[in-house]
């Protein structure tokens, strides 16, 4: 039987961010001879599909001062070292279909038309870092996730949905045998990758340019899987440090037990240089039930009923509390100051499908936060989200001067 299943569950939300806590003890990371830079960046991305009830989520003022929200409340005791933002949004329709381009800006079915298709902000990030970091990204959720994550090549990246697996590729050490295993698979996989670009490039002069245009898309994907496998044997004999917490079983969990698992998890990743990337999913399939309200996708077509507007916020509240422990994690593991923490969601509003005025957080980073900060209403005023991804990726470190649908850097705060 579950060990957590004979609790309240009532108490358990009441107790959220306390009842699992793991501390992350200095002592048993391996790699503490090598003194880990903690001035390293770092960004964090996470995204719930089905957003927060705006009614309770965006302050009524602005500024640093600003009355804080029925759902902001629960992070409140962060409240100076994150900016929330309202107005903000790519111009995305399509409901659930236009949540997929929260990190990126762009649609699936538009991408082509962009030299980087819809690639998402943390998969910028992951090429700039490349083969420093064993996993140059991490991408994790619940389930299926929610079509977070998107390659330069116009793939989705799907998300480790079993923490037991998350702690396996970041501590479980491989045995000889193992290694072995590993390196001729990867060898074979680079041997199948040249036969197949050296038969696309035989294969070009006699394509049409439009059957060029997506060869060069193929050609695209071949690179960035030959790009993985260079970073995989690189670190192959690499030995990965120890964990600071006991080993995560394979074992059926709630999913109210998983999210602040795999926080730890990510905290961790991040305090040992795993890796300077990752992304959290939740998507519409989060249990609800296991909070003793309705179906998630039900409770988000609300309708203004009020019965439903009080069980959605027990969700929003659970969600933004667990938020809050991740954040408190960060800091305690001394990494929160030099990572930037996106977090919201590509829908507005779940009742009408509305992809417009989206919920987004920008929080650590040592930025000089803002507050509330409201973004212009109009239409011809409006500033891209896209805007604050650029400047994020800028203080991150990359060097460009566009993202998505950029059209310039964001002017509303200063990031970096």
């Amino acid at each position: 039987m579950n060990e957590m299943s004979h609790l309240n569950r009532r108490k358990f939300l009441q107790g959220t961010g306390i009842a699992l806590a793991l501390p992350l003890m200095e002592s048993r990371l391996s790699r503490a001879e090598e003194k880990l830079d903690a001035n390293l960046r770092r960004l964090v991305c996470i995204g719930n599909h089905l957003g927060y009830y705006p009614g309770n989520f965006f302050p009524e003022t602005s500024g640093k001062n600003y009355k804080t929200s029925r759902t902001l409340k629960n992070i409140d005791a962060h409240r100076d070292d994150f900016t929330v933002f309202s107005n903000l949004d790519d111009g995305m329709t399509g409901g659930h279909t236009g949540v997929k381009a929260f990190l990126s800006g762009i649609g699936k079915d538009e991408a082509s038309g962009f030299p980087d298709k819809n690639m998402t902000i943390d998969q910028v990030a992951a090429e700039h870092v490349g083969a420093a970091t064993r996993f140059p990204s991490i991408t994790a959720g619940l389930e299926n996730g929610t079509d977070l994550c998107w390659t330069r090549s116009g793939v989705r990246i799907p998300p480790v949905n079993n923490p037991a697996r998350l702690f396996e590729a970041l501590f479980v050490q491989s045995d000889a045998v193992s290694l072995s295993s590993q390196r001729t698979r990867l060898t074979h996989r680079a041997s199948v990758l040249d036969a197949l670009r050296e038969s696309a490039g035989e294969l070009e002069s006699q394509l049409s340019a439009a059957d060029r245009q997506k060869l060069d898309q193929y050609l695209t994907s071949v690179r960035e899987v030959e790009k993985q496998l260079q970073i995989s044997q690189a670190w192959l004999d690499k030995p990965k440090p120890a964990s600071a917490i006991d080993p995560v079983a394979d074992q059926e969990r709630m999913h109210l037990e998983e999210i602040p698992l795999f926080y730890d998890l990510m905290t961790l990743a991040l305090q040992t240089d795993s890796t300077r990337v990752a992304t959290f999913e939740i998507p519409m399939g989060f249990r609800t039930a296991e909070l003793e309200v309705g179906s998630y996708h039900g409770l988000s077509h609300h309708s203004k009923s009020e019965e439903r507007l009080g069980q959605l916020q027990i969700v929003d509240a659970y969600l933004m509390t667990q938020f809050g422990y991740f954040l408190g994690k960060m800091k305690e593991a001394q990494v929160f100051d030099h990572t930037a923490v996106v977090w919201g969601s590509g829908m507005g509003n779940g009742s009408s499908h509305s992809n417009r005025n989206l919920p987004v957080i920008l929080a650590g980073g040592g930025m000089n936060h803002q507050g509330h900060v409201v973004c212009p209403a109009e239409d011809h005023k409006r500033v891209p989200l896209s805007n604050l991804w650029l400047s994020t990726l800028q203080w991150f470190g990359v060097e460009s001067d566009r993202f998505g649908k950029s059209t310039g850097t964001f002017s509303p705060m200063e990031v970096g």
